[in-house]
């Protein structure tokens, strides 16, 4: 019957038929549904409605009564057609498991536990077995200084911090295996990625490095002269910063390079393509205007995901120094909004001040958690924008990068929570933990964020930069 139709068509079935061929051949070009005809012509020409719809140029009518799918830059349905999977996994793998090594490690020193071992050993796996043995342990810990403050300590109390110190340690020759041996197969099978070698083996390179750096910190805790204001024996706040930092560093580059080898370079190119075909069909000053905006949003979150890594290295000269246990009031410091005072006093010195001075190392760990905070919200300010209207209409952002979005701010939310609880509860443990996770949290959001918006970037980016603006 339709064919009949067509073959007696009036001049408006004509035009709809013309319709018909060119946006099948435009929904063909880029990759979307094509729909029948029954469904073109489901109301009768007569209508008023199908007479102002076909009044209307076809490329009007095309974005106003079709919503554009939006394009995806996905993991590859099947993995046996990514040649990289293998590395990807073994990178994202040994990211889960220095997560789980990062929070052992604060677990470790909020639980007070840092000390406990006080000889490294690399080829030392088991722990004492016997009474014997760990009475042994025990009377070489008391020839140093944490003793002196703890002599009322059972040996079934020694037990448990030697544990977490124990445990802390194992779990990081956990990751070093687990990544060591697999980059070994992967070299033997010839599967490292081509052009990734040198990041790979770098990688492992700073994860040995941390494992060094660990031991640096822990060796600054058996000095008398760590003992600081209050008596008590403290690992150097610096070597504590510089060992969670390469930790996160060495987490950030194994999330990166895992999520780039899972979302091959062809399907970044084939995103940055989209967009470009899309922007063409804007005027020239305003695909450029669109295009700065996309852009804008991608600069916004990498600042985001800097200052996220910034917070979190001021976090651990709050721990280190004990400034959570300070100013357990909140937003105000002890009833003051700035606690001048308290920052001029002789705690610390000149530059110093500002890693040693307990007052002032948590104002600034405050006011970087604002400025992270705020400009999380500005990213999702500038995400909506990007979002609604014409630019919207356009589909120009990866659904990896909607998600992130959502995700960074739902993150955000709960770790500012998590922030201020364990401030007014005088850091316990469990809060404490958990808001040290929290922190990692948001950073893995903005760097998933980020990586679904490389189609925008150096590589992708620039054709479609170079040819909007001509």
């Amino acid at each position: 019957m339709i064919r009949t139709a067509f073959q007696r068509s009036t001049p408006t079935r004509r035009i709809v038929h013309s319709n018909v061929v060119t946006l099948r051949c435009n929904l063909q070009k880029e990759g979307l549904p094509q729909p029948t005809r029954s469904n073109l012509l489901r109301k009768k020409h007569t209508s008023t409605r199908t007479k102002s719809t076909l009044s209307t140029p076809l490329s009007e009518a095309s974005t106003s009564t079709m919503k554009r799918l939006p394009f995806k830059v996905h993991l590859p349905l099947s993995v046996t057609h990514n040649p990289n999977v293998a590395a990807g996994a073994l990178c994202l793998g040994t990211a889960g498991i220095i997560l789980s090594l990062i929070s052992v490690g604060g677990l470790t020193r909020l639980t007070k536990s840092g000390l406990s071992m006080v000889h490294w050993s690399p080829h030392r796996v088991s722990p004492p077995t016997s009474r014997e043995e760990w009475e042994s342990e025990f009377s070489i810990y008391k020839t140093y200084p944490e003793w002196q403050q703890r002599q009322s300590m059972t040996l079934e109390e020694f037990k448990y911090i030697f544990y977490w110190e124990w445990g802390h340690r194992i779990l990081g020759r956990v990751v070093g295996t687990v990544y060591g041996g697999g980059l070994l197969a992967l070299a033997v099978t010839k599967k490292i990625p081509v052009g990734y070698g040198p990041r790979l083996f770098g990688l492992l390179a700073l994860g040995g490095a941390q494992g060094a750096v660990g031991w640096w910190m822990v060796k600054s805790g058996l000095e008398e002269g760590r003992r600081g204001d209050k008596k008590e024996i403290r690992v150097s706040p610096y070597r504590l910063a510089a060992h969670l930092c390469t930790a996160v560093a060495t987490y950030s580059g194994l999330v990166w390079t895992g999520l780039e080898l899972l979302y091959p370079e062809a399907e970044r190119r084939q995103a940055a393509k989209i967009v470009q075909d899309r922007l063409a069909e804007l005027p020239n000053l305003e695909a450029k205007e669109v295009l700065g905006k996309l852009r804008g949003l991608r600069g916004s979150v990498a600042l985001t995901t800097g200052l996220t890594f910034l917070t979190l290295a001021s976090g651990a000269f709050v721990a280190g120094n004990s400034a959570g246990n300070a100013y357990n009031d909140w937003p105000l410091f002890n009833g003051e909004v700035i606690p001048w005072e308290d920052m001029m006093n002789e705690e610390g010195e000149g530059v110093w001040k500002v890693f040693e001075n307990t007052a002032l190392v948590q104002f600034d760990h405050r006011m970087l958690a604002y400025a992270t905070t705020a400009a999380v919200g500005m990213t999702l300010m500038r995400g909506r924008g990007v979002m609604k209207g014409r630019i919207g209409d356009l589909r120009l952002i990866s659904t990896q990068s909607r998600y992130g979005l959502g995700a960074m701010g739902a993150a955000t939310a709960g770790q500012v929570s998590l922030g201020v609880a364990t401030l007014m509860n005088n850091v316990p443990i469990e809060l404490a933990a958990m808001h040290q996770l929290g922190s990692v949290a948001v950073l893995s959001t903005g760097l998933w964020t980020l990586n679904g918006m490389r189609y925008l970037g150096l590589r992708g980016g620039k054709e479609v930069v170079k040819k909007v603006a001509k």
